[in-house]
Protein backbone atom coordinates (compact mmCIF):
# COMPACT_ATOMS: atom_id res chain seq x y z
CA UNK A 1 0.00 0.00 0.00
CA UNK A 2 1.37 3.61 -0.55
CA UNK A 3 -0.88 5.79 0.58
CA UNK A 4 -1.98 5.27 4.60
CA UNK A 5 -4.99 6.93 5.19
CA UNK A 6 -4.11 8.04 8.16
CA UNK A 7 -2.27 10.65 6.17
CA UNK A 8 -5.95 11.83 4.60
CA UNK A 9 -6.39 14.41 6.47
CA UNK A 10 -3.14 16.55 5.08
CA UNK A 11 -4.71 16.39 2.07
CA UNK A 12 -8.10 17.77 3.22
CA UNK A 13 -6.10 20.06 4.35
CA UNK A 14 -4.84 21.38 1.61
CA UNK A 15 -7.60 21.30 -0.11
CA UNK A 16 -9.24 23.28 2.34
CA UNK A 17 -6.39 26.11 2.20
CA UNK A 18 -6.44 25.84 -1.59
CA UNK A 19 -10.64 26.08 -2.38
CA UNK A 20 -10.64 28.38 0.57
CA UNK A 21 -12.62 26.60 2.42
CA UNK A 22 -13.71 27.44 6.14
CA UNK A 23 -11.10 25.70 8.46
CA UNK A 24 -11.74 22.33 9.75
CA UNK A 25 -14.79 22.36 6.80
CA UNK A 26 -13.39 19.32 5.59
CA UNK A 27 -11.94 17.52 9.42
CA UNK A 28 -15.15 18.35 10.99
CA UNK A 29 -17.70 14.98 11.19
CA UNK A 30 -20.08 16.06 8.01
CA UNK A 31 -22.24 12.73 8.25
CA UNK A 32 -21.50 12.31 4.27
CA UNK A 33 -22.97 15.88 3.40
CA UNK A 34 -21.67 17.58 0.72
CA UNK A 35 -19.59 20.65 1.82
CA UNK A 36 -20.62 23.81 -0.31
CA UNK A 37 -18.56 26.75 0.20
CA UNK A 38 -19.43 30.04 -1.98
CA UNK A 39 -16.31 32.10 -3.89
CA UNK A 40 -16.95 34.66 -6.61
CA UNK A 41 -14.33 33.79 -8.92
CA UNK A 42 -14.00 32.23 -12.49
CA UNK A 43 -14.27 28.55 -11.89
CA UNK A 44 -16.85 26.37 -10.70
CA UNK A 45 -14.97 23.34 -9.27
CA UNK A 46 -16.54 19.47 -7.86
CA UNK A 47 -14.43 17.12 -5.75
CA UNK A 48 -14.71 13.68 -4.63
CA UNK A 49 -12.25 13.03 -2.59
CA UNK A 50 -12.52 9.13 -0.34
CA UNK A 51 -16.40 10.04 1.15
CA UNK A 52 -16.46 13.28 0.63
CA UNK A 53 -17.77 15.53 -1.76
CA UNK A 54 -16.91 19.45 -2.38
CA UNK A 55 -18.42 21.89 -4.60
CA UNK A 56 -17.50 25.35 -4.48
CA UNK A 57 -18.11 28.41 -6.96
CA UNK A 58 -20.58 31.24 -6.86
CA UNK A 59 -23.22 31.11 -4.43
CA UNK A 60 -26.23 30.92 -6.77
CA UNK A 61 -24.88 28.18 -8.88
CA UNK A 62 -24.21 26.57 -5.91
CA UNK A 63 -27.80 26.63 -5.21
CA UNK A 64 -29.01 25.02 -8.52
CA UNK A 65 -26.70 22.30 -8.41
CA UNK A 66 -28.90 21.01 -4.84
CA UNK A 67 -30.83 19.32 -7.78
CA UNK A 68 -28.01 16.91 -9.03
CA UNK A 69 -26.70 14.29 -6.50
CA UNK A 70 -22.74 13.76 -6.19
CA UNK A 71 -22.38 11.22 -9.27
CA UNK A 72 -24.08 13.38 -11.54
CA UNK A 73 -21.99 16.73 -10.72
CA UNK A 74 -18.96 13.84 -11.38
CA UNK A 75 -20.30 14.42 -14.84
CA UNK A 76 -18.31 16.45 -17.25
CA UNK A 77 -21.38 16.90 -19.27
CA UNK A 78 -24.01 17.72 -16.09
CA UNK A 79 -21.38 20.75 -14.99
CA UNK A 80 -21.79 22.09 -18.61
CA UNK A 81 -25.62 21.84 -18.76
CA UNK A 82 -25.32 23.56 -14.84
CA UNK A 83 -23.38 26.40 -16.39
CA UNK A 84 -24.33 26.80 -20.01
CA UNK A 85 -26.27 30.16 -19.44
CA UNK A 86 -23.69 31.36 -17.62
CA UNK A 87 -20.64 31.04 -20.16
CA UNK A 88 -19.54 27.57 -19.21
CA UNK A 89 -16.52 26.14 -20.58
CA UNK A 90 -15.57 22.61 -19.62
CA UNK A 91 -11.80 22.37 -17.83
CA UNK A 92 -12.66 18.34 -18.06
CA UNK A 93 -12.60 15.61 -15.48
CA UNK A 94 -9.59 14.37 -13.71
CA UNK A 95 -8.66 11.28 -11.63
CA UNK A 96 -6.57 11.99 -8.40
CA UNK A 97 -3.86 9.45 -7.19
CA UNK A 98 -2.30 9.81 -3.77
CA UNK A 99 0.54 8.12 -2.40
CA UNK A 100 2.35 9.36 0.89
CA UNK A 101 5.48 6.13 0.20
CA UNK A 102 6.71 4.24 -2.66
CA UNK A 103 8.99 1.23 -3.30
CA UNK A 104 12.29 2.28 -4.89
CA UNK A 105 13.06 0.80 -8.10
CA UNK A 106 16.71 1.17 -9.11
CA UNK A 107 17.36 1.09 -13.11
CA UNK A 108 19.14 -1.31 -14.44
CA UNK A 109 21.94 1.27 -15.98
CA UNK A 110 23.00 4.67 -14.68
CA UNK A 111 20.69 7.75 -15.09
CA UNK A 112 21.62 11.15 -15.60
CA UNK A 113 19.53 13.57 -13.97
CA UNK A 114 18.98 17.23 -14.96
CA UNK A 115 17.26 19.64 -12.35
CA UNK A 116 17.70 22.62 -14.60
CA UNK A 117 14.66 24.60 -16.51
CA UNK A 118 17.07 24.63 -19.76
CA UNK A 119 16.60 21.07 -20.31
CA UNK A 120 13.17 20.94 -19.12
CA UNK A 121 12.51 23.74 -21.99
CA UNK A 122 14.63 21.84 -24.85
CA UNK A 123 11.83 18.84 -24.18
CA UNK A 124 9.18 20.85 -24.17
CA UNK A 125 10.45 22.44 -27.60
CA UNK A 126 10.51 18.49 -29.13
CA UNK A 127 6.87 17.64 -27.71
CA UNK A 128 3.25 18.63 -29.29
CA UNK A 129 2.13 22.01 -27.82
CA UNK A 130 -1.44 20.30 -26.14
CA UNK A 131 1.54 17.88 -24.19
CA UNK A 132 3.16 20.59 -23.47
CA UNK A 133 0.14 22.81 -22.22
CA UNK A 134 -1.13 19.39 -20.66
CA UNK A 135 1.23 18.80 -18.24
CA UNK A 136 2.95 22.74 -17.85
CA UNK A 137 6.23 21.91 -16.55
CA UNK A 138 6.74 25.69 -16.79
CA UNK A 139 4.92 25.90 -14.07
CA UNK A 140 6.39 23.49 -11.49
CA UNK A 141 9.17 24.35 -9.61
CA UNK A 142 11.33 20.96 -9.37
CA UNK A 143 12.07 19.50 -12.13
CA UNK A 144 14.04 16.69 -13.04
CA UNK A 145 14.86 15.46 -16.58
CA UNK A 146 16.37 12.36 -17.65
CA UNK A 147 18.84 13.02 -20.25
CA UNK A 148 20.12 10.31 -22.97
CA UNK A 149 23.61 10.73 -21.59
CA UNK A 150 26.17 12.14 -19.86
CA UNK A 151 27.94 13.93 -22.34
CA UNK A 152 27.67 17.99 -22.81
CA UNK A 153 24.52 18.44 -25.90
CA UNK A 154 23.04 15.15 -24.87
CA UNK A 155 18.63 15.73 -25.51
CA UNK A 156 16.66 15.53 -23.00
CA UNK A 157 14.66 12.04 -23.06
CA UNK A 158 11.72 12.69 -20.22
CA UNK A 159 11.00 15.10 -17.59
CA UNK A 160 9.14 14.96 -14.21
CA UNK A 161 8.42 18.01 -12.02
CA UNK A 162 6.57 18.85 -8.97
CA UNK A 163 4.81 21.67 -7.69
CA UNK A 164 4.24 22.24 -4.25
CA UNK A 165 0.45 22.93 -3.09
CA UNK A 166 -0.12 24.71 0.14
CA UNK A 167 3.48 23.48 1.18
CA UNK A 168 1.74 19.81 1.88
CA UNK A 169 1.04 18.37 -1.66
CA UNK A 170 3.46 17.68 -4.40
CA UNK A 171 1.43 18.07 -7.96
CA UNK A 172 3.18 15.56 -10.33
CA UNK A 173 3.58 16.44 -13.68
CA UNK A 174 4.79 14.03 -16.68
CA UNK A 175 6.22 14.98 -20.33
CA UNK A 176 8.50 12.85 -22.77
CA UNK A 177 9.87 13.37 -25.74
CA UNK A 178 7.55 11.59 -28.98
CA UNK A 179 10.42 9.27 -30.10
CA UNK A 180 10.95 7.95 -26.64
CA UNK A 181 7.26 7.13 -25.15
CA UNK A 182 6.39 3.35 -24.33
CA UNK A 183 10.12 2.62 -23.31
CA UNK A 184 9.53 3.43 -19.59
CA UNK A 185 11.54 6.55 -19.86
CA UNK A 186 8.38 8.53 -18.29
CA UNK A 187 7.54 5.77 -15.72
CA UNK A 188 11.54 6.56 -14.13
CA UNK A 189 11.36 10.19 -14.47
CA UNK A 190 8.10 10.23 -12.50
CA UNK A 191 9.39 7.70 -10.21
CA UNK A 192 12.25 9.95 -9.53
CA UNK A 193 10.30 13.12 -9.16
CA UNK A 194 8.08 11.38 -6.45
CA UNK A 195 10.59 10.08 -4.73
CA UNK A 196 12.26 13.52 -4.30
CA UNK A 197 8.83 14.98 -3.46
CA UNK A 198 8.22 12.13 -0.98
CA UNK A 199 12.00 12.98 0.70
CA UNK A 200 11.04 16.73 0.84
CA UNK A 201 7.88 15.69 3.09
CA UNK A 202 5.39 15.88 1.06
CA UNK A 203 2.24 13.43 0.05
CA UNK A 204 2.53 13.02 -4.10
CA UNK A 205 -0.58 13.79 -5.96
CA UNK A 206 -0.69 12.14 -9.74
CA UNK A 207 -3.94 13.77 -11.74
CA UNK A 208 -4.80 12.46 -15.48
CA UNK A 209 -7.92 13.32 -17.13
CA UNK A 210 -10.80 10.57 -17.44
CA UNK A 211 -9.51 9.77 -21.14
CA UNK A 212 -5.89 9.51 -20.77
CA UNK A 213 -5.25 6.06 -20.38
CA UNK A 214 -1.25 6.34 -20.66
CA UNK A 215 -1.40 8.25 -17.45
CA UNK A 216 -3.92 5.83 -15.71
CA UNK A 217 -1.55 2.88 -16.61
CA UNK A 218 1.63 5.10 -15.48
CA UNK A 219 0.12 5.95 -11.70
CA UNK A 220 -1.15 2.34 -11.59
CA UNK A 221 2.58 1.00 -12.55
CA UNK A 222 4.37 3.00 -9.44
CA UNK A 223 1.18 1.67 -7.12
CA UNK A 224 -0.01 5.46 -6.72
CA UNK A 225 -4.14 5.19 -5.13
CA UNK A 226 -6.48 6.74 -6.60
CA UNK A 227 -8.54 9.12 -4.25
CA UNK A 228 -10.82 10.72 -6.61
CA UNK A 229 -11.88 12.89 -9.37
CA UNK A 230 -12.50 16.91 -10.08
CA UNK A 231 -14.57 18.21 -12.64
CA UNK A 232 -14.39 21.73 -13.42
CA UNK A 233 -16.17 24.44 -15.84
CA UNK A 234 -14.73 27.84 -16.18
CA UNK A 235 -17.34 30.50 -16.01
CA UNK A 236 -17.90 33.71 -18.34
CA UNK A 237 -16.46 37.64 -16.57
CA UNK A 238 -20.32 37.71 -15.85
CA UNK A 239 -20.90 34.74 -14.08
CA UNK A 240 -18.75 34.90 -11.30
Amino acid sequence: MTFDLASAPIVFLAWERGLQLPAGSLLADRADTRVTHAVAGPTLTFLRLWDTSILVGPEHLLAAAEAFDDDELSDHSTMLRLTRDHGGRGLGTEALYYADDLELHQPEQTVHVSSGPEQAALLESLCPPDDVNDVGLSGREHKFTIMASGMPGSGPLACSAYAEYEGLLARLGTLVAPEFRRQGQGRLATSIAAHEALAAGLIVQWSADIHNAGAHALATSLGLNVAGLRTQVSLSPAAS
